[in-house]
């Protein structure tokens, strides 16, 4: 083998090592970027992404569009590089996203669960601005609990003890005020049957002596209205203000995105408090690159949008639900909004 060849192996070796290394061994980090947007005015899959039955629904145009942002896992060299050269992703930490020696199911369950407990929390803050009724529902059934094997979750709870029950804290009172080895009867009505049922109450894990039955009572809607939210696969509780706009929406006169195309994210709480979320630049170029017109932004992410705010998007700051309603009216009537600029 002549000197030539030798030489030319010596430079290629390092080449297809790096290459193969590259390609093969994965980094400690995760790829964040701009993820799918879903108009919750339209439709997933044949299925309205905000179902409403039992009510009349208005007639809605436009676009009121929840943002995601996407994960990438298990990237090799190359990936990496790419997607921190590309611009509209950012890599962080993988412990961040998924920590360690948490199983990944788990990681997706907790996601999944957050989700859910937005659409109650949107459901009941939407039911609340329109001052329509709500009735007081069983959220979850503790598997150690009193209560498990005879209540469900979704049952309704008409009465404790013969006391009308009309808010969450009522059951909580009811509850509180009685010790633990009574026995409790409730009236509830679970698929338009109302039932009768006796739970013998344990003890409070924190106050050993008053009484706990064991689940997490919430609100929702009075039937005959039904309020189903159809995205699955989606995780976390940042959808939250955007379904409790579309129910609104549906549920009263007019259009609130005036036909327009407004994108935005948030959480909501029942109270209809607007909270922080993460990934607000990704979600920003995601909408922009559906169309948005108009972004609606929780006032704690402002400064964090303001540094990567995508042309020709407007930013409006929204800190309650109630200010996103009036900031969409505003403009629609041409008037100034408030504003993360």
């Amino acid at each position: 083998m002549n000197r030539r060849i030798l030489t030319l192996l010596a430079a290629l070796v390092p080449v297809l090592v790096l290459g193969l290394a590259g390609s093969v061994f994965t980094v400690p980090f995760v790829a964040l970027g701009p993820g799918p947007t879903f108009n919750t005015l339209g439709e997933v899959d044949g299925k309205q992404v905000v179902d409403v039955q039992g009510a009349e629904v208005d007639p809605t145009t436009g676009n009121l569009n929840m943002t995601t942002v996407s994960v990438r896992d298990r990237l090799n060299i190359f990936e990496a590089f790419g997607f921190w050269v590309s611009g509209e992703h950012g890599l962080v930490p993988r412990a961040e996203v998924y920590p360690p020696g948490v199983p990944r199911e788990e990681i997706d369950r907790s996601n999944q669960q957050e989700f859910e407990n937005s659409e109650a929390s949107a459901e009941v803050a939407a039911l609340h601005f329109l001052n329509l009724p709500t009735v007081v529902l069983i959220g979850e059934v503790g598997e150690d609990g009193p209560a498990n094997g005879v209540l469900r979750p979704g049952d309704e709870i008409i009465s404790i003890d013969g006391t009308p029950i009309s808010a969450p804290k009522d059951v909580v009172d009811a509850v509180s005020a009685r010790k633990p080895g009574d026995v409790l009867s409730l009236v509830v009505r679970r698929e338009a049957a109302e039932q009768t049922l006796s739970v013998t109450l344990g003890a409070r894990p924190d106050d050993a002596a008053k009484g706990y039955l064991g689940i997490t009572p919430t609100e929702g809607a009075r039937p005959p209205l039904r309020v189903t939210f159809n995205l699955a696969d989606i995780g976390g509780p940042s959808a939250g203000l955007m379904f409790s706009l579309a129910l609104i929406d549906k549920l009263s006169p007019g259009e609130l995105d005036n036909g327009r195309f407004v994108a935005g994210t948030g959480t909501i709480d029942q109270a209809g408090a607007v909270g922080p979320i993460g990934g607000i630049q990704y979600k920003m170029m995601a909408a922009k690159d559906e169309g948005a017109e108009t972004f609606l932004v929780p006032a704690a992410n402002c400064a964090e949008a303001r540094q990567r705010t995508p042309e020709g998007l407007r930013l409006v700051k929204v800190e309650t639900l109630t200010g996103a309603v009036q900031s969409l009216a505003d403009i629609g009537a041409g008037r100034e909004t408030p504003s993360c600029g």
